[in-house]
């Protein structure tokens, strides 16, 4: 085994974790449906952030030639990865009591740190290619991220819903963009 192929067990496990919260969100819906206040934002996250996540793990394999780690290295990498984890794990609330769940009350609730941790991963991107690579991201790339730290700010700001239903349409669409320039072949 190389030295990527031995540090990205860590990082494919975390990943791995984030599409656990997603799914375990998707799951508890379903099975307590009639108990749930609706709110479509939050499953539009939840997809956005099950792409992210599969985007995250797919980026990865890019990294397969790098033979020079060291423990910085590693740690911006396995930073963002638990980002992402730490923002999948605020889309949905826990399922486990017999009351209403509310998914609009708790958006709302989680909103501040759910952007904060948004805000957090994107540095922590762009971060680990100025470590990994000694620049910033290519200017794509790099364009996709401040436009997304830039309506994460703005999440954290404001409680108009309206700004968050709009919001998570644009990042969506935005996202399936950056993906579908970027990531669709392995490199």
């Amino acid at each position: 085994m190389d030295e990527f192929g031995y540090l990205s067990v860590l990082l494919s496990i975390i990943i791995g974790l984030s599409v656990t919260q997603i799914l375990i969100g998707i799951r508890g819906c379903l099975l307590t449906r009639a108990r749930i206040r609706p709110f479509w934002p939050v499953h539009l996250w939840a997809a956005f952030f099950l792409l992210a996540s599969s985007q995250s793990w797919w980026a990865m394999f890019g990294l397969r030639h790098r033979h020079d780690w060291d423990f910085g290295d590693f740690v911006i990498v396995l930073a963002q990865a638990v980002a992402l984890y730490l923002v999948t794990g605020l889309i949905y609330p826990d399922f486990g009591h017999e009351q209403q769940i509310d998914l609009r009350a708790h958006y709302f609730r989680q909103r501040r740190h759910f952007f904060s941790l948004c805000i957090i991963m994107l540095a922590l991107s762009i971060s680990r290619d100025l470590v990994l690579d000694h620049r910033l991201p290519a200017p794509a790339n790099l364009a996709f991220h401040v436009i997304f730290m830039a309506f994460a700010a703005t999440g954290i700001l404001s409680g108009r819903e309206s700004y968050h239903k709009v919001a998570v349409i644009i990042v969506s669409g935005i996202f399936v963009a950056y993906v579908v320039m970027l990531f669709t072949h392995l490199q």
